[in-house]
């Protein structure tokens, strides 16, 4: 049995919920049972068979309303491993910092390209962090204070998911600068993301290597999978291209507002919605969440 949840931005409409019920009626997919999983805004609907057809059934279904199809045995998800910028922070946090140094529209190209797969992601790394050699240690910590707004929905998310003994890492191409005060303001149990070199008050221009990359991010999922983790049961999260190894070796691998070689990659993908899509995906009503 497969579950289609239907998330709406704004308002889901019974008409919206009987239209997904018949474009899977119309694709073989034999729907079933319908229930609100918060009333005007969430919704599931049970089906047989087919979860690709139904996501292509249910594609552009209506106006800011979001679709993930799933397995029902496996949608509460056990492991989240997330991407920080632009995922659980609204900012690239690099692009950020390099406008402290006058540079952004300069450094800001190179992540677009880097997060679209355009640019071998190391490489755009090194490209970028030489750019920013000299910078006062201490705008760093003047960057993430004045810039750094947590994504709505990703407080609720991961703590929900810990309060149910999920496991929750986050994982980034970023810096640890950022993760570490970021993880603990959002409720991660962990996070890994690279170290920026810094001396006498001021950047040096490099990171430490080995750096946290695509392959990383993937090795790290990998890790809490040989550790005990059912694979079915691990939610991957992100929206670059560095992304998409985690987000094909998760159990439910999604695209959050992301670039279209990432959404190509994934399993479902978030355009309207906030991160707590993510949670009435694995059946939690919002009367369930928790926030500290």
């Amino acid at each position: 049995m497969f579950v289609a949840t239907l998330v709406a931005s704004e308002a889901l409409r019974q008409g919206d919920i009987a239209e997904a019920a018949d474009r899977l009626r119309d694709a073989g997919c034999a729907p079933g049972g319908t229930a609100w999983l918060d009333e005007g805004k969430a919704a599931d609907i049970l089906f047989d068979s087919d979860p690709a057809t139904a996501r292509i059934a249910l594609a552009g279904l209506g106006e800011g309303v979001d679709v993930i199809v799933q397995p029902v045995a496996t949608r509460e998800k056990r492991l989240l491993i997330a991407d920080m910028d632009s995922t659980m922070i609204t900012v690239e946090c690099i692009d950020e910092l390099a406008d402290y140094a006058g540079i952004k529209p300069q450094i800001a190209e190179i992540t677009e390209r880097a997060m679209r797969g355009e640019l071998d992601f190391a490489g755009a790394l090194h490209e970028r962090v030489a750019l920013l050699k000299g910078l006062p240690d201490a705008k760093i910590d003047l960057c993430r204070e004045e810039r750094v707004r947590i994504m709505p929905g990703a407080k609720a998310l991961v703590q929900t998911m810990r309060a149910r003994s999920a496991a929750t890492l986050l994982v980034s191409g970023g810096f640890t600068r950022f993760t570490g005060p970021v993880a603990e303001e959002i409720g991660f149990e962990r996070a890994v993301a690279n170290v920026l070199e810094i001396a006498d008050g001021a950047l040096l221009g490099t990171v430490t290597v080995p750096i946290v990359d695509a392959a990383r991010k993937r090795a790290e999922l990998e890790a809490m999978i040989a550790g005990g983790v059912d694979r079915a049961l691990t939610l991957a999260v992100g929206d670059g291209a560095n992304d998409i190894p985690m987000i094909e070796g998760a159990g439910l691998g999604v695209a959050y507002h992301a670039k279209p070689k990432t959404r190509a990659a994934a399993d479902a993908e978030i355009m309207h919605g906030d991160l707590s899509v993510l949670l009435y995906a694995q059946g939690i009503p919002s009367a369930q969440w928790v926030i500290d």
